[in-house]
């Protein structure tokens, strides 16, 4: 099985990488960090018997991945599985940020996502079945005060995935949306569940366990992964209350928490959601 990877050097990533590798399914990786790239894609080769290739590629700019897209094409590389990672964060309220960091949001979390699937979509694999991964979040399941375009940018990735099952059902495509919690994948990821108290170690998932699951549900023909069973509640009950008191409580909760603005991850990681 081939199986291509955004974001590869975040946590989520790498775990992905690793779970993958194990199963002895072959490697692209993509990710703007060209160096932890490189790094991984060494490490993997060392430790696992399967091919893995890598190209540095910022998913923002079209050129740069129109150059990944021919590399892959002049080398006759067709996909059977597409894990989209990449992801992009800054915390805090929505007028302390510059527009343009607003921006980028949007541009990595949806343009370049919905860029990245049209584009392996059309490279997979012809005559056997294909799976697509988005990485969405718990916070696509709420209105997020304090993560206002975060949220509603994973909101898209998860209402687009449904759809887009929908219309690929009978060409043996399968998609799935991952929307987990809290992942223990930076010192920032760290610090963030540490800020949320208890909240932040019950809802949090250890890495390994949902990489796991989430190609396991992937292969199983599964639409929608929200690891841990309080996080499940979390999302139950965030569809039968009000969604203007969910953002009230939301906000009231957030605002107790530090954020002071600061980028929580960068084009290389996928963001997680501390509740």
């Amino acid at each position: 099985m081939n199986v291509m990877i955004t974001g590869a050097s975040g946590g989520l990533g790498r775990v992905l990488a690793n779970e993958c590798a194990s199963r002895g399914y072959n490697l692209f990786l993509t990710d703007i960090n060209e160096d932890s790239l490189l790094r991984i894609k060494r490490g993997l080769e060392r430790q696992f018997d399967v091919a893995v290739a890598a190209k540095a590629c910022d998913l923002t700019d079209a050129e740069s991945v129109d150059n990944m897209l021919e590399i892959i094409d002049k080398n006759g590389i067709r996909f059977d599985m597409l894990l989209n990672v990449a992801g992009l964060d800054f915390e805090g309220e929505f007028m302390k940020h510059e527009r343009e960091n607003l921006v980028k949001i949007v541009l990595l979390n949806n343009a370049a996502t919905l860029r990245i699937t049209h584009a392996i979509l059309k490279r997979r694999r012809p005559g056997r079945p294909f799976n697509v991964v988005f990485v969405s979040s718990l916070a696509s399941m709420f209105p997020m005060p304090l993560k206002a375009t975060y949220a509603a940018s994973k909101r898209f990735l998860l209402d687009f995935a449904v759809s887009l099952r929908q219309e690929l059902k009978n060409e043996d495509v399968n998609v799935l949306t991952l929307c987990p919690a809290g992942l223990v994948t930076t010192q920032k990821a760290i610090n963030g569940i540490k800020a949320q108290g208890f909240w932040g170690d019950i809802t949090t998932i250890p890495l390994e366990e949902v990489a796991r699951n989430t190609i396991d549900r992937a292969l199983a023909g599964k639409c929608l992964y929200v690891p841990g069973i309080l996080n499940r509640m979390l999302s139950f009950f965030g569809k039968i209350i009000p969604r203007s008191w969910v953002a009230a409580v939301i906000y009231w909760r957030w605002k107790e928490v530090p954020t002071n603005g600061k980028k929580v991850m960068d084009d290389s990681h996928v963001l997680q959601i501390y509740w």
